[in-house]
């Protein structure tokens, strides 16, 4: 039996036994616990109390109170910046940098370079939290640097502590970005590029017009992949500033552990994760649409 053009009821069969184990744990570890988020979103669900066992069900009243909590437009500001300024230019543009300078040099020299780019990445992250908190402290290795340049030594974490946290991002993630950005210039031909400083291009030239229009679409996965990670970023900023002075590097992610698991308020916890969940579906929907639109 054949359905459809030319495919067979068994290769039919066969495909969807492939991909089951597959779909099971999509389902066990994405869907189930997306489903389980928007559940408890609406709920009164706390770890204590009476409304651990007797959960109600309560609508829009967690997300009320998300909205007039006079703490949340600082917060949801701390996070698009630490997405723009980490994540979209930060990584993106550094992993981008790195992998141009790269281009056409050495094979030990790109090694090199590529390893210690790599061991940030793979550093786990309370690692490089406690790394950075001790290169940015009072008697850290920075201040010594300013100590020798003749200015008074600064309290990075209390001063800048918003910029301290990018840095450190930066530093951790950049590497996803040189490794995808180094892939696609290296597939780019050679002859194209000769080709184009013949005809008298020059080096801006070929990168506008040449080398980003063919990297777009990796240029959109890393974008997507990067927005992502960075806004669900916690470890790092947590371990580092725990998202003091105040909540001056307090982001959606530290904020919804912080009334989850530290108020123990779980249905509180799970709106704000539903509300982050919301923002990067949403930036990956928009980004996708612009990116077809330049394809079309």
């Amino acid at each position: 039996m054949r359905i459809g053009k030319g495919i067979s009821k068994k290769k039919l069969l066969t495909a969807g036994l492939l991909i089951l184990p597959a779909a099971i744990l999509i389902i066990i570890y994405y869907l189930y616990p997306m489903l389980t988020t928007v559940y408890y979103a609406f709920t009164d669900m706390t770890l204590t109390g009476s409304t651990a066992t007797a959960t109600n069900f309560v609508g829009l009243r967690n997300f009320k109170s998300i909205v007039t909590d006079p703490k949340f437009p600082e917060i949801l500001k701390n996070t698009l910046v630490f997405l723009l300024f980490s994540g979209i230019i930060g990584q993106q543009c550094f992993g981008f940098l790195i992998a141009k300078l790269m281009k056409k040099r050495r094979a030990g020299v790109r090694k090199f370079t590529g390893f210690m780019v790599v061991l940030g990445w793979i550093t786990p992250e309370i690692i490089a939290a406690y790394m950075f908190s001790a290169f940015f402290n009072d008697k850290g290795t920075l201040n010594m640097f300013v100590k020798l340049l003749g200015f008074k030594k600064v309290s990075w974490t209390f001063t800048y502590p918003m910029l301290s946290i990018v840095i450190a991002n930066i530093w951790k993630g950049s590497a996803y970005c040189m490794l995808m950005f180094q892939a696609a210039l290296d597939g780019i031909s050679d002859d194209i590029i000769e080709s184009a400083k013949i005809d008298g291009a020059s080096k801006f030239d070929i990168l506008r017009c040449i080398e980003l229009p063919i990297i777009k679409g990796t240029t959109s996965t890393t974008f997507i992949m990067v927005t992502l990670g960075t806004l669900g970023t916690f470890g790092m900023i947590y371990a580092f500033t725990g998202g003091g002075p105040g909540v001056s590097t307090t982001t959606l992610s530290v904020y919804m552990y912080k009334q989850a698991f530290g108020a123990f308020q779980v249905g509180y916890g799970m709106a704000i994760a539903l509300i982050l969940l919301s923002i990067g579906a949403l930036l990956s929907f928009v980004y996708l649409r612009v990116m077809k639109a330049n394809q079309d």
